[in-house]
């Protein structure tokens, strides 16, 4: 499915590749500045030196869960107004108050300044903020800074980079983002999927080889290649989002009258451009993908790396959970009754408790159809011809499927078509436009339950647990396909390849302009600095800092191997609601690798701020 080939390579003229190992180094140079990412990261660097990147974007996205904190620290940085579009979005903590911070207090937080420095609003339930980005900010050539690691928009001609919210608060108040010059790794993509197929069975795959070994780490990806043409818009931007999870900082794809025909029909066709690497172009390191070749696939927990085909799976199911069980215990230590994954095996099957399809990876308008494709093919002729009220039907399993549209255009066009009808019939629920299910904020599953989804992620706590409480579940990724497959299987573990009658439905999406124009509010450029900005209580401004003595006390958290995620720094879910209070959140730091780091952490504060130390 997957080929690495860890040394340079360059394109010639045809679209193939040779290797490059003995090119002469003025052709390798050349060759770097034949790539697209090259040309765009040109054409956003002030620094004079491509070698010292310093980049300035064209625009800035931002969710609920971290905003109000980067808005914080650009006031307090001298923040006047935004010098780009920045779209704060409501797509994250929408549901409810958990701890901390009333949400919508955060909301009516971002509302105000937008109004006062001249933002973009999008309100709870109209978008997930990267489907957002798609529909109405990316195109041809730019680049997006966004505070979500998600941030990828490849598939339409424009790099984004998700980072810390400290490097959009310097984007905010003037500076730039810098680093050196990434390695670019290219990626040729032939062959068509074959039906059941979907996006995130190819990006697993493509995970599945390069995070562990750190293939991608830090580096562009390149994608090119005769399968592009093969692949719809959606299923481009479906594997585009997951190359997060490789490691990745950012990615880059062809463009073709596929990518053109999206951005028309979402009233933007002026931001079309054609790219392509030119022949001669270098890569530092080269992948090929033979999507001819790609097997659905699952994603064992606690990584979406820990990726392998179904079929594969299934014939080494005990000894693949034996292996899983062992890491949840590991995570979950002495708290509480051992993690238990086994139950869920029964009858020579695997059967997992609950169905998600959700946000900017699942919640797409063709993954969604597909689901109803599915789920109808398990009746015959007469009865589909028999009317939509007998299309479904399928006896209750204790198996539930949820589906979350990345945006509520992509919500209204499925109602519109019919599709939002049959999954209802179906037992399908269609809930709002959010990232919920991705960051552990709704659908938690039950103590050792076990959640399969089609959504970006699932490290530990991802799916709500709580490790340091004794209460642990697990989540399984796959695509839309296969979770339908199983859904329609009663509950019992189904590739999508394994469905033979399926007639998968090639409906074209429509994008409803009005839905974002009555709600959207766009104050970008009409900045009022007269504007009050709306507090709640629990909006705290940041505290006032200690100025530096001649001598530091510093604390250690301990030195790690392999990735460190977000989680591992501040856990997301519940401890998210306090992000709009930098005293209260930073007694989350490090909980879960370092439970003495914030204690030890407060008593060297009090020190330093010991007026008589010398």
């Amino acid at each position: 499915m997957v080929t690495l080939f860890d040394h340079g390579v360059l394109l010639d003229v045809e679209g193939n590749v040779s290797d490059a190992s003995a090119a002469p180094a003025r052709e390798v140079e050349a060759g770097r500045q034949k790539t697209m990412a090259y040309r765009i990261l040109a054409a956003h660097n002030h620094s004079g030196d491509m070698q010292h990147l310093e980049l300035k974007f064209d625009s800035m996205v931002s969710p609920d869960n971290n905003y109000v904190n980067i808005l914080q620290t650009a006031r307090a940085s001298g923040l006047t107004k935004f010098p780009m579009p920045y779209v704060l979005s409501n797509c994250h903590n929408t549901l409810c108050a958990v701890g901390g911070t009333i949400l919508e207090d955060d909301h009516a937080f971002g509302l105000s300044n937008a109004e006062k420095f001249g933002g973009i609003f999008v309100p709870p339930y109209r978008g997930v903020l990267h489907q957002y980005m798609r529909e109405k900010m990316a195109g041809g050539g730019k680049m997006i800074l966004g505070s979500d690691s998600h941030t990828r928009y490849g598939a339409l001609g424009t790099m984004g980079i998700g980072e810390g919210g400290g490097e959009l608060v310097k984007q905010l108040v003037g500076h730039t983002y810098d680093l050196a010059y990434p390695k670019i790794v290219g990626i040729r993509l032939t062959g068509s999927p074959k039906p059941g197929i979907g996006p995130m069975d190819v990006a697993l795959a493509l995970i599945a080889k390069t995070f562990a070994n750190g293939f991608n780490k830090n580096n562009v990806l390149e994608f090119f290649g005769p399968g592009i043409r093969n692949l719809s818009m959606e299923f481009r931007m479906g594997i585009d989002v997951m190359t997060t999870e490789s490691a990745a900082l950012s990615s880059i794809w062809c463009t073709d009258e596929k990518t053109e025909a999206y951005l028309a029909e979402h009233g933007r066709a002026a931001d079309y451009q054609q790219l392509a690497p030119e022949a001669g172009a270098y890569y530092d390191r080269y992948i090929e993908i033979d999507m001819d070749t790609v097997e659905s696939m699952i994603a064992l927990p606690f990584h979406p790396s820990h990726a392998m085909p179904i079929r594969e799976f299934k014939e080494n199911m005990e000894t693949v959970l034996r292996e899983v069980e062992a890491e949840g215990n590991k995570i979950k230590g002495a708290h509480g009754e051992p993690f238990r994954i086994m139950q869920h095996v029964h009858d020579g099957a695997f059967y997992p408790d609950q169905a998600l399809v959700s946000g900017c990876a699942g919640g797409l308008f063709e993954n969604i159809v597909a689901i109803a494709d599915i789920l109808r093919a398990s009746l015959n002729e007469d009865e589909i011809n028999a009317g939509t009220d007998a299309i479904y039907g399928i006896p209750g399993n204790g198996l539930n499927l949820h589906v979350n549209p990345a945006s509520l255009p992509v919500m209204e066009d499925l109602m519109r078509q019919g599709i939002g009808s049959e999954l209802a019939i179906a037992g399908v629920t269609m809930r709002p436009c959010i990232c919920g299910p991705c960051f552990g904020v709704t659908d938690t599953p039950a103590n050792d339950q076990l959640s399969i989804r089609h959504v970006t992620r699932n490290y530990p706590t991802r799916e709500g647990s709580k490790p340091g409480q004794g209460q642990m579940a697990a989540v399984c990724l796959m695509d839309a396909r296969s979770i339908a497959a199983t859904v329609r299987n009663g509950g019992r573990l189904t590739a999508a390849t394994e469905l033979t009658n399926v007639e998968y439905r090639k409906l074209q999406h429509h994008f409803n302009e009005k839905i974002y124009a009555n709600q959207i509010y766009d104050n970008y450029g009409h900045a009022d600095p007269e504007v009050e900005l709306v507090k709640g209580p629990n909006i705290a401004d940041w505290p006032e800092m200690a100025p530096l003595k001649e001598h530091l006390l510093l604390k250690v958290a301990g030195s790690y191997q392999g990735s460190v995620t977000t989680d591992e720094l501040v856990p997301s879910g519940e401890a998210s609601s306090y992000r709009s209070n930098p005293e209260k959140i930073s007694g989350f730091t490090m909980i879960s690798r370092d439970p003495q780091y914030v204690p030890t952490a407060k008593a060297i504060r009090a020190i330093e701020a010991a007026p008589n130390l010398e």
